[in-house]
């Protein structure tokens, strides 16, 4: 099965609309379902120790509480709450995506064929996969760089009494940021689009790229929707790739 490259302007939201629609397509699905195997069992290994966790955090958060400020505690909770599912949310977007970085990538550059129509879509080739680990590795490294300076300093302020009540909007649109870089950069990285190019070109298209990683950020809190959300946002971020890169090299 084939599909042609959109000849609207399509927003963020509605390329992951069209990545979920795709998703299934004959010749993708054996470049799904890696990611996605991967993406269920990290998942829920990541669940299950929180559940288990989850008083012994809360306990330890309530004691760095001043006395006087003990009242609040209704208040925090929620809150704290809140703040956890968000950090398990960013943990398990960060090492699902390092672990299934290469299937990720072999699963952009597939959906790009599909997607510009070609006649001569390849098969699943396992030297080809093993030949785009050390690149796929590396940039997801890159990324890694990028997301964990922002998001050591996202976990300092949550420490801090009084101003962690700042924190849960903050990792909020921390989040939808992250989920466009994570995304867009898979079919960038594919043309070998440079780091630093790949970050100007997504602030260049911002608000576009805001809506897909909106879109896709709030998809992950959809339960059954978020497990196959990471192959539906490639593909969704190809779409991306091959329409608003064409349209700029085409007004070029």
């Amino acid at each position: 099965m084939t599909t042609r490259t959109p000849t609207t302007v399509f927003s963020g939201p509605q390329y992951v609309l069209q990545g979920l629609r795709l998703l299934l397509s004959p010749g993708l699905r054996a470049f799904v379902l890696l990611p996605l195997l991967t993406n269920l069992i990290l998942f829920v290994a990541m669940v299950y120790y929180s559940v288990q966790q989850f008083s012994l955090w809360l306990t330890r958060l309530m004691a760095t509480l001043p006395g006087w400020l003990e009242f609040l505690s209704y208040l925090l909770w929620p809150l704290f709450v809140l703040l956890l599912v968000l950090i398990i949310f960013f943990t398990f977007t960060l090492f699902a995506n390092l672990i299934a970085a290469p299937f990720n990538g072999l699963l952009a550059e597939k959906a790009e064929v599909l997607i510009r129509g070609e006649d001569d879509f390849p098969s699943f080739n396992l030297h080809e996969l093993l030949a785009i680990v050390p690149r796929t590795l590396g940039r997801e490294l890159r990324k890694l760089m990028y997301f964990l300076p922002r998001t050591l300093a996202l976990l300092l302020l949550s420490l801090v009494p009084g101003l962690n009540l700042l924190a849960a909007p903050l990792w909020l649109l921390f989040g939808i940021w992250m989920m466009c870089v994570q995304y867009l950069d898979y079919p960038a990285d594919n043309h070998k689009l440079g780091w630093q190019d790949m970050l100007r070109w997504l602030r260049k298209k911002r608000w576009k790229s805001l809506g897909f990683g909106s879109s896709v950020y709030l998809a992950l809190w959809i339960p059954g929707l978020n497990i196959i959300m990471m192959p539906a946002a490639i593909v969704g971020a190809t779409l991306f790739w091959v329409h608003e890169h064409d349209q700029h090299k085409a007004i070029l």
